[in-house]
């Protein structure tokens, strides 16, 4: 479709200029409004006056412009069935709406007071895109500034005109657009009077092979102005990322981003069964990995500081004897050294992801339900306190990193959690982890065994029987619960194989009888005031 007229309205002029000349190379009569057409004006481009075609003046300060019989005509007529009626009516047709709108959004963020915000809710433009978007067969709309140099690489090409196909595409745009934008405003309004209401815009759809089973479509989106999310990771190498791929990355991200100085977690089904950090790469691996190596087959695993090739040196993937090569399915980092990646490079299917986790952005966590939503706060706070509550006490002071490690461990394990922390030689590691379990005790048992598996992987043949060296070894660790114990039961448990210090939140009606038990074990026990239960 020939452009012939077209119809300019922008709040923000940003551009608009170069977009009107090359409109006037191709003999394009521009009609426009207010400060548009005096920013164009200005420029030199002959503009025609809205009022000349609406017959009427702007009015009420500007609230009345664009909407009239004859601008709504101009853009909705069809162009084949409708021409001699218009021609009757005196309708010429406009070709072309460029249009964005009153900023609402940005008066919103700014705090307007409640009068501002209603006169940036704009009537005319929305009117006047949806219109154009309706009629796109023949009518051309653009909405957004970012698609002014393509729209003059289109106009230059068809010399003059555009295609059916483009105009489609910016009809869906628009409709997106106004869409937004009344999602946008409804969604103050109804704060405005005490109702919550939560409305989201998802875009750049990609199919993934399948979701969480081969049997289920799976689909991967982005929120609209979101930055820096997992949709925007750079693949450095490897297959397609899957459905589970992502969950494992979210929780692996999760596990190492708020951790100091050198962090890796080796994640499967969402959780971290290995995690560590030190300050050398490579054995902060080896001890993430130590926590649970079985589990470790497949895994996903993250690091929170650049990656090095000694550290990836340590999965074999070289070694003739494949037996010895370590599999797993992604490797993520904030940056991977050239010569990491080329050695990563030598197992053909695994991931090998960048990704800036310092800049990920927070916002809700929202589960859908079945036609309804979940919204809550995210789990940022690790403690309230930190309150000795038994006889035997531990020094807090000296265990505050490692009681915030084990914290920040629990808080990304599926509940009911029960975590085994301990510090060795500077560096802080999992031993053993429970999750997931509808009985705390059993999680507390799945964690000491795992403990126990972790500390015979460190005895290897010494002298000594093997029960005297985990009692050794366990006497220094910190069982972490996510939540209350119900029971004296996880403690007495506990107490039998060797645990002496345990981190809890406190708050059950038996909080005496556990403490009891705590005190004629010899025990020690801190509250710390905040549960972290994630379901």
């Amino acid at each position: 479709m020939k452009i012939k007229r077209a119809l300019i309205s922008v709040s923000d002029k940003t551009g608009i200029t170069d977009l009107a000349k090359v409109l006037k190379k191709y003999n394009v009569e521009i009609i426009s409004t207010g400060g548009t057409k005096k920013i164009l004006e200005d420029a030199g481009i002959e503009v025609t006056d809205i009022s000349s075609v609406t017959g009427n003046p702007e009015a009420f300060g500007g609230r009345m412009k664009t909407i009239s019989f004859n601008i709504e005509s101009a853009l909705l007529f069809d162009r084949e069935k409708d021409a001699e009626e218009a021609a009757k009516l005196s309708i010429k047709p406009i070709d072309l709406v460029v249009c964005n709108l009153y900023p609402f959004e940005k008066v919103m963020k700014q705090s307007a007071d409640f009068e501002i915000l209603i006169e940036n809710i704009d009537i005319g433009g929305p009117t006047m895109i949806r219109a154009a978007a309706k009629n796109f067969k023949f009518v051309s709309v653009l909405t957004y500034i970012s698609d002014y140099e393509l729209f003059m690489s289109e106009l230059e090409a068809g010399r003059g005109a555009t295609s059916f196909e483009y105009r489609k595409e910016l009809m869906a745009k628009a409709f997106n657009h106004t869409a937004d934008y009344d999602a946008m405003i409804a969604q103050t309004m109804d704060a405005q009077i005490d109702k919550v209401s939560f409305r989201l815009n998802f875009k750049e759809g990609k199919t993934l092979r399948y979701g969480e089973n081969s049997h289920q479509k799976a689909y991967f989106f982005k929120m609209k102005e979101a930055e820096n999310t997992y949709h925007d990771m750079n693949i450095l190498h490897g297959k397609e990322l899957s459905f589970n791929n992502i969950l494992d990355i979210s929780g692996a991200v999760n596990s190492v981003k708020n951790l100091e100085g050198i962090a890796c977690a080796v994640v499967k089904h969402s959780n971290p069964c290995g995690l560590a950090q030190g300050k050398n790469q490579r054995e902060v691996l080896e001890q993430a990995w130590q926590g649970d190596p079985i589990s470790a087959f497949g895994s996903i695993i993250a690091f929170n500081t650049s990656l090095h090739k000694e550290t990836v040196e340590f999965f074999e993937l070289t070694n003739e004897d494949k037996s010895k090569r370590k599999f797993i399915e992604v490797i993520i980092a904030p940056k991977i050294e050239k010569d990491a990646l080329e050695y990563l490079q030598h197992h053909k299917n695994l991931r090998v992801i960048e990704y800036d986790m310092s800049k990920l952005p927070e916002f809700k966590d929202l589960r859908f339900i079945n036609g309804t939503l979940l919204s809550q706060d995210l789990d940022n706070k690790l403690y309230d306190k930190l309150e000795n509550v038994t006889e035997t006490e531990f020094n807090i002071d000296k265990n505050k990193s490692l009681i915030e490690f084990g914290l920040n461990a629990i808080k990304n394990i599926k509940s009911n959690a029960i975590t085994i922390v301990r510090e060795k030689n500077g560096s802080f590691h999992l031993m053993g982890m429970g999750a997931g379990q509808p009985n705390r005790l059993i999680s507390t048992e799945l964690a000491l065994s795992k403990a126990k598996e972790f500390i015979r992987q460190d005895f290897k043949g010494k002298e000594k029987d093997f029960e005297i060296f985990y009692k050794e070894e366990i006497n220094d660790a910190i069982l972490i619960s996510d939540a209350f114990f119900p029971f004296p039961d996880n403690v007495e448990f506990a107490a039998e194989n060797g645990i002496t210090k345990i981190v809890q939140p406190g708050g059950s009606i038996r909080d005496k009888s556990v403490i009891k038990t705590c005190n004629e074990l010899g025990v020690s026990m801190i509250f710390t005031g905040i549960r972290h239960f994630k379901h």
